[in-house]
C-alpha cells in the first residue's frame, strides 16, 4: 500500500455552466468538475463547448483553481474514436483530470493521453480492492460511495493506495451509483449514460404511509469536516451540475469557511445550506449509519420558496492577492516578481532603462504603472519597489512588463501538444464465446430438477449457499468492514462444493480468487464495448454478462466469452436504505413479496439483499424463449437467466418454454 502525504483538504465544486464555473471560483472552489457536450454523466447540463472549455480552463486556472472534465458515461464501441477525441481536446485545452467511469474508456485513455484518471462514483467503488484495481488501470483518485459510513470511510482511506474524493453536500441517489436502470430500462433514459429520468423522486403506493419511498433528503456532511479531514479525505466534492450559479457560490462560500477554519458547520450554517437548496432537509444518515424513513424528502413548495431568496450571482467579485517586487536597474533589464499566497511565482523581464536627460523615473510613478491590474483577477496587496536613480523608462514600457508578469502568471505550467500523445494498443478480446447456460436463483429451494440438467452454472446467493449448485453470486455491494464476513461465507461455500462465483464489482474479483472460486463478471460491471470487455478478460474473468442496456447487434460486435441475459427480472436499483421496510416488514421483504406499485399500477418487485439492502426489480422480465434463433444470428450462444420472485412451478413451465421455443403469455420485455 501506498503511503499517502495528507495535505489540506481540496474543495472541490460543480460547474454546469460557464456562469456556475465563474460561481465556483466566486465561492473559493479549489477544484472545478465539468461537462462537455457528450460523455458525461450530465448530459442534460448547459455543460460546455470546446470554446467554451478552453475559456473556463484558463479562467480556473488563472485563479489557481483546477479543473476536471467528466467522461463518466459508459461507452459503446462505436463512441471510443469520438470519446478519445474528446479526452485529447480536454488535456490540449489544460485539463488537470479526467474523471472517468468506463474501464475500457480509462484504458484508451491511459495508453493515449498523459493525463490523470479519476474514477467517477459511476465506478461503484466503495472498498479498498476497488481502489487497488483502479490504481493498476491507472486510477490517481477514487470517488467514494455515497453510502460509506463514518467507520467505512475510515477504513478505506487507511487501506487505500489511492487519493479519496468524498461527496459532502447535494442531492443523494438512493440507488449506489453506476447500479441503477431503472430510468433506462423502464423510461429509455439511462443513467449510464447521463440521462437519468429520476423515476426514483415519483410517488409509489405501498404498504407503508410513504408516499416518496425513494426519494432521500440532499446530504450535507457540514458537521464533519474536521473529522474528515483528519481521516486524510483528499477532495470534498460537491454535487450539483444541474444547479443555479448563486447555489453552487454560496454553498461553496460556506465551506470554504470550514474548511480554512477547520471547523464544523453551526446551526445557522446548516440552516443556511438547507434554504439554499434542499428536499425537506439535509441528511448525513448513511455517514451516521442512521438509515431509515427519516432520510426521505421531497422538494416542497417551502424549499422552492426559500431557494428565491438567494442574491443573484452576477459575476466574479473575488479577486486573487498578489506581492509585487520591481526591479528598474542601470544596464540592467527591468524586472517584475508576482507571488502568490499559493506558492506560485513569475518573473518578467522588459526594456533597460535609459539615463533621464530631464525628470527621472519616480518610484510613485513605477508604481502606478505596474499596480494597474483592472479587470484582471488579480489585485496587489504588497508592492516593493527597487528604482535605481537618475533612470527613465517609458510608461508603455512599464505597462508592457506589467502585462507581460500578467500572462505569465496565468499561463499553463506546461504546454502541452499533439506530440504527448501515444499510439494506442488494440483493445480487443482474445477469447471466443462458446456455447453456455448459466442462471442465478435469488432462492435455492426453489430450483428445479430439470434445471440442474439444463444449466451448466447455477448462482445462489453466498450467504444461503448449501452445496447444492456449484456456484455463488456475491452481494452487489462489500464494504471493507463487511469484506472478512464475505470471505469467511465463501471459504464455507468452497468447502461445500462451489466453484464458480458471479461478481459484479470491481472490488470484489480478489474475494473469489482468494477462496479458490473461478470468477465469472455478471451484468453490473456495465459491460459495453470491446475495450472494457478486454480489460476484464486480462483480470481473468471466465466469462462476462454483457449490460442489458446493449442491443443485439451491439452485443455481437463486442465479441470475446460474454453472453446475455435472455430471461429474467434485471435489477433495476441496488439501495442501502431498506426500501422493504417502508412498504411492509422484513419477511415480506425476506420472502421476495414485497412490490413497489407506481402511479400507472405497475408493480416493482422487491427483495432483501445482503445486510437489509434492497434490490428493486423489473416490472416484467426479459424474455426470449421464442428468439433463440434470433440470438444465434447474433452470435448470442452464452444465455444467462435470472429467477427472482418465480415459484418453482413457474421456473418450470419457464424451462419447457425456452427448451420449445414458445412465444410468451404474458408482458415481457424484449431485447432489440
Amino acid at each position: 500500500m501506498a503511503t499517502l502525504t495528507h495535505k489540506k483538504t481540496e474543495l472541490l465544486c460543480p460547474a454546469g455552466s460557464p456562469e456556475a464555473l465563474a460561481a465556483a471560483i466566486e465561492g473559493g472552489a479549489d477544484a472545478i468538475y465539468m461537462g462537455g457536450v457528450a460523455f458525461n454523466a450530465r448530459i442534460h447540463a448547459k455543460n460546455f463547448t470546446p470554446e467554451q472549455l478552453r475559456e473556463g480552463i484558463a479562467l480556473a486556472h488563472a485563479y489557481g483553481a483546477k479543473v476536471y472534465l467528466t467522461a463518466n458515461t459508459m461507452i459503446y464501441d462505436r463512441e471510443t474514436d469520438s470519446m478519445l477525441r474528446a479526452a485529447e481536446d480536454a488535456y490540449l485545452s489544460g485539463a488537470d483530470a479526467l474523471i472517468v467511469a468506463d474501464l475500457g474508456a480509462a484504458s484508451l485513455i491511459r495508453d493515449r493521453i498523459p493525463i490523470p484518471l479519476h474514477a467517477s462514483t459511476q465506478c461503484a467503488g466503495h472498498n479498498a480492492e476497488a481502489a487497488q484495481r483502479l490504481t493498476e488501470a491507472g486510477f490517481s483518485r477514487m470517488v467514494c460511495a455515497r453510502e460509506m459510513s463514518r467507520e467505512d470511510l475510515s477504513l478505506f482511506i487507511k487501506k487505500s493506495p489511492i487519493e479519496a474524493e468524498v461527496f459532502v453536500h447535494g442531492a443523494l441517489c438512493v440507488c449506489h451509483s453506476g447500479q441503477c436502470l431503472f430510468s433506462s430500462l423502464v423510461g429509455g433514459r439511462s443513467g449510464n449514460r447521463g440521462e437519468c429520468a429520476q423515476p426514483c423522486r415519483l410517488p409509489f403506493a405501498g404498504k407503508g404511509k410513504a408516499t416518496y419511498p425513494l426519494s432521500l433528503k440532499d446530504l450535507s456532511l457540514a458537521a464533519h469536516i474536521p473529522e474528515l479531514m483528519e481521516m486524510g479525505v483528499a477532495s470534498f466534492k460537491i454535487e450539483g451540475r444541474m444547479k443555479s450559479p448563486e447555489y453552487v457560490r454560496d454553498v461553496a462560500r460556506i465551506f470554504r469557511r470550514l474548511i480554512d477554519e477547520n471547523r464544523s458547520a453551526d446551526k445557522d450554517e446548516l440552516s443556511r445550506l438547507a434554504s439554499i437548496f434542499s428536499r425537506g432537509g439535509l441528511t448525513d444518515g448513511y455517514y451516521e449509519k442512521k438509515i431509515g424513513a427519516q432520510m426521505l424528502g421531497v422538494r416542497s413548495d417551502a424549499d422552492k420558496e426559500r431557494s428565491r431568496t438567494l442574491t443573484t450571482f452576477e459575476g466574479i467579485t473575488r479577486k486573487i492577492p498578489l506581492a509585487l517586487h520591481a526591479s528598474i536597474q542601470k544596464d540592467s533589464p527591468a524586472r517584475l516578481t508576482l507571488s502568490g499566497e499559493d506558492g506560485r511565482s513569475v518573473t518578467v523581464c522588459g526594456d533597460v532603462p535609459q539615463e533621464a536627460r530631464t525628470a527621472p523615473l519616480s518610484e510613485e510613478a513605477v508604481k502606478r504603472s505596474l499596480t494597474k491590474f483592472g479587470n484582471t483577477p488579480y489585485v496587489i496587496v504588497s508592492a516593493e519597489i527597487e528604482l535605481g536613480e537618475g533612470l527613465m523608462l517609458p510608461v508603455s514600457a512599464l505597462n508592457a512588463l506589467r502585462r507581460s508578469a500578467i500572462d505569465a502568471f496565468g499561463a499553463k505550467a506546461m504546454p502541452r501538444s499533439q506530440e504527448d500523445f501515444r499510439a494506442v494498443p488494440d483493445h480487443r478480446p482474445a477469447e471466443r464465446r462458446v456455447p453456455l447456460r448459466s442462471a442465478v436463483f435469488f432462492f435455492a429451494d426453489r430450483i428445479p430438477e430439470a434445471a440442474r440438467d439444463y444449466f451448466d452454472l447455477i448462482y445462489t446467493p453466498v450467504a444461503q449457499y448449501d452445496g447444492s449448485t456449484n456456484g455463488v453470486f456475491l452481494p452487489p455491494v462489500i464494504f471493507d468492514t463487511e469484506r472478512q464476513k464475505v470471505a469467511d461465507l465463501l471459504q464455507r461455500a468452497r468447502r461445500l462444493g462451489a466453484t464458480h462465483a458471479l461478481v459484479g464489482n470491481v472490488g470484489h474479483v480478489s474475494l473469489a480468487k482468494e477462496a479458490g472460486l473461478i470468477p465469472h463478471g455478471d451484468l453490473r460491471l456495465n459491460i459495453a464495448n470491446r475495450p472494457t470487455a478486454a480489460y476484464w478478460e486480462r483480470e481473468g474473468l471466465a466469462d462476462l454478462i454483457l449490460s442489458p442496456e446493449l442491443s443485439l447487434a451491439q452485443m455481437r460486435d463486442i465479441g470475446g466469452k460474454s453472453g446475455a441475459v435472455v430471461y429474467g427480472r434485471i435489477p433495476l436499483m441496488v439501495t442501502e436504505k431498506c426500501v422493504g421496510r417502508e412498504l411492509g416488514d422484513c419477511r415480506t421483504c425476506a420472502e421476495g413479496r414485497a412490490t413497489l406499485t407506481d402511479r400507472r399500477g405497475i408493480r416493482f418487485p422487491v427483495l432483501r439483499e445482503w445486510e437489509h439492502r434492497s434490490v428493486i426489480l423489473n416490472s416484467v422480465p426479459v424474455y426470449m424463449a421464442d428468439k433463440q434463433a434470433e440470438l444465434a444470428r447474433y452470435g448470442i450462444v452464452h444465455r444467462h437467466f435470472i429467477f427472482t420472485v418465480e415459484t418453482k412451478k413457474q421456473i418450470e413451465g419457464i424451462l419447457a418454454a425456452y427448451q420449445n421455443e414458445t412465444p410468451p403469455s404474458f408482458e415481457v420485455r424484449r431485447i432489440k
